[in-house]
């Protein structure tokens, strides 16, 4: 997809694309640097858009490993499709991330060791971040990791109701500039917020 049609996916759906330009293949690195893919077995992505750091989680898992991808946007789902049609190990549902249990008991998938998610947590709903959250910690792995950009770090507090340890890298060569928050070790239960 052309960045000016991603600039039409914003202009429609501004709350749920939350970027004017995709993402860089600079960003995509530093979202996957930290995924330990000699031992992930399942790995899930949230609003993959375009897919940019699928193509980069695709160019580093095992063979074995599964991929699932949950992608809210028509447009952005169809084109997954087309572009991952001949890839094994990788699924593609056109959903809300909030509905993760569901597509896991789909393809028999019984935990997860890292969610590399591209979702605007800055412009969704409070509620639809806090099922989103909830809802990652209940279904990683104990050592499995969360790992999200961000163009602010406003939501870095609520993100921490949920993970003892964020780390926090910044990539500049990206439109906007934005960070990348790997966030581990999480809480048996969520604070309330």
């Amino acid at each position: 997809m052309s960045g000016f049609s991603f600039i039409k996916q914003y202009m429609s759906k501004p709350r749920t694309v939350g970027a004017i330009w995709p993402s860089s293949k600079y960003l995509a690195k530093k979202m996957v640097a930290d995924i330990d893919f000699e031992n992930a077995k399942y790995i899930v992505e949230y609003g993959p858009g375009t897919g940019v750091f699928t193509d980069a989680i695709i160019q580093s898992r095992s063979p074995d490993t599964l991929v699932l991808l949950i992608e809210n946007n028509q447009e952005f789902y169809h084109q997954l499709m087309e572009k991952y049609k001949h890839k094994s190990n990788l699924y593609i549902e056109c959903g809300s991330a909030a509905d993760i249990e569901i597509y896991l008991k789909k393809y028999s998938i019984p935990y997860v060791d890292n969610i590399v998610s591209g979702l605007p947590f800055a412009s969704l709903p409070h509620e639809v971040s806090t099922e989103i959250l909830t809802n990652t910690m209940k279904h990683l792995s104990p050592n499995g990791k969360f790992i999200t950009f961000q163009y602010t770090l406003i939501k870095k507090g609520v993100i921490q109701n949920y993970f003892n340890e964020i780390k926090v890298k910044r990539e500049i060569r990206n439109i906007p500039p934005a960070y990348v928050l790997t966030c581990m070790n999480s809480r048996l239960s969520p604070i309330e917020l």
